[in-house]
C-alpha cells in the first residue's frame, strides 16, 4: 500500500485536508511543547495563505493522504495523515514539491520534530541553522526552528 496518485488540490478536498492538518499539526506541536498554538486548518489557511501557494494532495486508494503547499523556493506546508504515517506519503509529496521547485530550497521544522527532520534529511536537505521568532498565524507563541536548505 503506498501512495497512488499525487495532484492538485480541488475544492472537495477541504474537508479531508482539514482533518488530516489538524490531527497531524497536534502530534507535530506536541513534540514541540506547543500544544496550546494549536490552529485548525479552518483559520491558519486563512491566517497562513495556504491557497497563495501551489497545493498537491497525495491519494492513497482514493483518499487523501497527505498534503504540500509550496513556492519556487519554499516547501511551507507538509501534512501526512497519522494513521497513514511511515507509508512513504511524506516523501512522495516532498519529491513531488521538488519537482516543480527551482533551487535553492529551503524549509523550517519545529525544534523537536524529530520524524520531520529525519525525512527531510533523507530527502537531501541540509542543516542551515536556526531560527527563532513568533509562530506564523499565531504569534502569541515563540518558536524555534531548524532550517534546512536543498541547493
Amino acid at each position: 500500500m503506498g501512495v497512488n496518485l499525487i495532484r492538485d488540490y480541488q475544492e472537495a478536498d477541504w474537508p479531508r485536508l482539514q482533518a488530516i492538518h489538524d490531527a497531524a499539526r497536534l502530534d507535530e506541536l506536541r513534540l514541540a511543547g506547543l500544544e496550546g498554538a494549536f490552529l485548525p486548518l479552518s483559520v491558519a489557511a486563512q491566517r497562513e495563505g495556504l491557497f497563495e501557494y501551489t497545493l498537491r494532495v497525495a491519494e492513497m486508494d482514493g483518499t487523501a493522504a497527505g498534503f504540500a503547499a509550496f513556492t519556487q523556493d519554499e516547501l511551507a506546508w507538509l501534512y501526512v495523515d497519522p494513521a497513514l504515517a511511515r507509508r512513504g506519503v511524506g516523501r512522495a509529496l516532498v519529491e513531488d514539491a521538488l519537482g516543480r521547485m527551482g533551487r535553492p530550497v529551503s524549509i523550517e521544522v519545529l525544534e523537536g520534530n524529530a520524524p520531520a527532520l529525519a525525512l527531510y534529511l533523507a530527502c537531501g536537505f541540509r542543516e542551515a541553522g536556526t531560527a527563532s521568532g513568533q509562530m506564523p498565524g499565531n504569534e502569541e507563541f515563540s518558536v524555534t526552528c531548524r532550517v534546512l536548505r536543498l541547493e
